[in-house]
């Protein structure tokens, strides 16, 4: 069906929109960038300033969160664990994450069909040579479902970025819905619950989540490629191990 879906989408986008939707994406991105390193990025690092905006909206704010999170997902330099943090902060665990979750599938999708119809001229451009070789070498570790689920999983691998990547690629929209969601998941309610946690005042227990967390975003960062590599048994020339 989705294939049919984006057949039919791009039967109907001619040369001309083509490169004129292709541009303002682009200019999107250069303008999002600029706001968010010059005036912006205070705000989104910070919880309680997210929490500040978000209740400025009243009874909006549920869908304003959702949109902050959906777009964090397609301007993926913003980072996605503070305003995750912030849902809990804000909502509380379970509702914080649902509504994170809303935002981050409709941010996914967004990203997928964009480097669906688009493709390699788009994604080129927002997303660098050397990240676009590293996500082409883990997508050879094995089944494409299995290494989405194990990049979303594995904290500290570039997942928004890779969102793109996978646009690109042979995977189906609903399987990498599904298994992008999947392997978010554990990460998601732990940064709800960590946000939860600062209205709560327990100390000792976010200490614990935050050094956890951050030893394996660490090992992820640098041991991320070689841990699928290792699961998949494929050796670094890609043959079987």
């Amino acid at each position: 069906m989705f294939d049919k879906i984006y057949e039919y989408i791009k039967s109907k986008v001619s040369i001309k929109k083509y490169y004129i939707v292709l541009g303002l994406v682009l200019f999107f991105f250069s303008v999002a960038a600029y706001l968010y390193i010059s005036k912006y990025m205070y705000i989104v690092n910070d919880p309680k300033k997210i929490k500040e905006i978000i209740m400025s909206y009243g009874k909006y704010g549920i869908l304003a969160f959702t949109a902050m999170q959906a777009m964090q997902v397609i301007v993926f330099f913003i980072p996605g664990e503070v305003v995750q943090i912030a849902g809990g902060f804000i909502y509380g665990t379970f509702l914080g994450s649902v509504l994170s979750l809303a935002g981050i599938t409709v941010g996914s999708a967004a990203i997928y069909w964009l480097s669906r119809i688009y493709g390699k001229p788009l994604v080129m451009k927002v997303v660098s040579k050397l990240h676009h070789e590293f996500f082409d070498r883990l997508l050879k570790l094995g089944s494409l479902n299995y290494v989405i689920f194990m990049i979303y999983l594995i904290p500290g691998i570039p997942k928004d970025m890779f969102g793109y990547f996978c646009g690109l690629s042979e995977v189906g929209f609903g399987y990498f819905l599904l298994y992008s969601t999947l392997g978010r998941l554990p990460a998601l309610i732990i940064s709800s619950y960590f946000g939860a946690g600062i209205n709560d005042g327990d100390d000792v227990v976010l200490i614990a989540i935050a050094v956890v967390m951050t030893i394996l975003f660490i090992v992820g960062v640098f041991k991320g490629e070689s841990i699928i590599r290792r699961i998949s048994g494929k050796g670094k020339d890609g043959s079987s191990v």
